[in-house]
């Protein structure tokens, strides 16, 4: 069952075919802790004001959107101006482009939402999408208001729905030419490259994401628990990892890791052959 509250409302719209959807947010943060700041010797939540220098606090209807065009120089805007921009796009996403999914690079996604149709009528064509870009293996790309600002939106087939996701803008990204100028151009020793390739493939599988967890945000809750109940005492997370500046013998150690990796392989088919 969806949520009550659609993050986003509006129309997708496909040439001269338009549709009335609801975007809900595909991502959770109710499993992550949040902290406040509390003053140590009173137990009490630190609040904050809004303030004037020279002036001090003020109230909340008093406070507007300002661009600093010089030093401690303002270009104000109400909220009610920048409404008025773009009051169409505001509330339409026009599919102007299809790409396959593999030309997106990973690096331009940003936040993914779910897309269901807002009514009985808009379902039919919500569904003739659908099967068109799952059929025909491409993504739409188009550009929407939400939250006060534009975003590129790439739609592609979700299950019974369509998943929309955020893309940065090019200019929003930084060049990696920075990062990686003063790595070398040398090409790998052969028979290291040839036992790395050997463990990638015996590690290959499908993608579970539910056989990853968030040790540490785990360790985090049961010492928030802990202490909640009146008891002192830390939560260790386990971790298998060479100690910080251990210098490592990489032949030696990707060896041993095939090693145990085969090792596991083994125990694997010997259970499975047992169960049979």
């Amino acid at each position: 069952m969806a949520p009550s509250r659609p993050i986003w409302s509006g129309h997708i719209r496909l040439s001269l075919v338009s549709f009335a959807v609801k975007l809900y947010p595909a991502t959770t943060s109710t499993s992550k802790l949040s902290f406040h700041q509390v003053h140590e010797p009173s137990g009490k939540r630190i609040r904050y004001e809004k303030v004037v220098p020279g002036i001090g606090p003020v109230d909340r209807d008093e406070i507007v959107r300002g661009y600093e065009v010089e030093k401690d120089s303002y270009v104000l805007l109400s909220q009610e101006e920048i409404d008025e921009i773009r009051i169409e796009a505001r509330r339409t996403l026009d599919l102007v482009q299809f790409v396959e999914a593999c030309e997106i690079d990973p690096i331009y996604f940003d936040r993914p939402y779910y897309v269901v149709p807002d009514d009985a009528l808009a379902e039919d064509a919500f569904r003739v999408l659908r099967e068109a870009l799952r059929q025909g293996g491409k993504v739409g790309l188009g550009q929407l208001v939400m939250r006060g600002r534009e975003y590129i939106g790439a739609l592609k087939p979700c299950s019974r729905g369509l998943l929309l996701e955020t893309l940065r803008f090019d200019e929003e990204l930084r060049k990696s030419d920075p990062y990686f100028s003063e790595i070398g151009d040398e090409k790998p020793d052969k028979e290291l490259l040839s036992l790395a390739q050997e463990l990638v493939e015996r590690k290959t599988g499908p993608f579970d994401a539910s056989a990853f967890h968030d040790a540490y945000g785990e360790a985090l809750k049961e010492l928030v628990e802990t202490k909640a109940k009146g008891r002192k005492g830390t939560v260790a997370v386990n971790e298998e990892a060479a100690p910080q500046g251990e210098v490592v013998d990489l032949m030696a150690a990707l060896k041993k890791s095939l090693g145990e990796t085969r090792k596991r392989g083994g125990r694997r088919r010997s259970r499975a052959r047992k169960a049979a």
